[in-house]
């Protein structure tokens, strides 16, 4: 009988550097402006969440013109999920 065990190497300690973003607070004025502000958040909050692989991104539209790009638990790492505020 074999046993494999996996062990996750603790990280050495660091100093802080910056706070890290969990959201991105975007408005829009032009409807043409907003697939490239969405996509730029996203991939900026896409290197965030590669770091430690423990969620996924919801983007949410609060209202037209306006949305949050957020670091989120309840979506799975690796996906990115839309909502609309109500």
């Amino acid at each position: 009988m074999t046993t494999a065990t996996l062990e996750r190497i603790a990280k050495p300690a660091q100093f802080p550097e910056e706070p890290v973003i969990r959201s991105i607070d975007l408005k829009f004025t032009s409807g043409r402006d907003v697939n490239a502000g969405l996509e730029d958040a996203v991939a900026e909050l896409i290197e965030v969440a590669s770091k430690d692989a423990s969620c996924g991104i919801l983007v949410t539209r609060l209202n037209p013109g306006r949305y949050t790009v957020a670091l989120d638990e309840s979506v799975p790492f690796g996906e990115t999920y839309e909502a609309f505020a109500a």
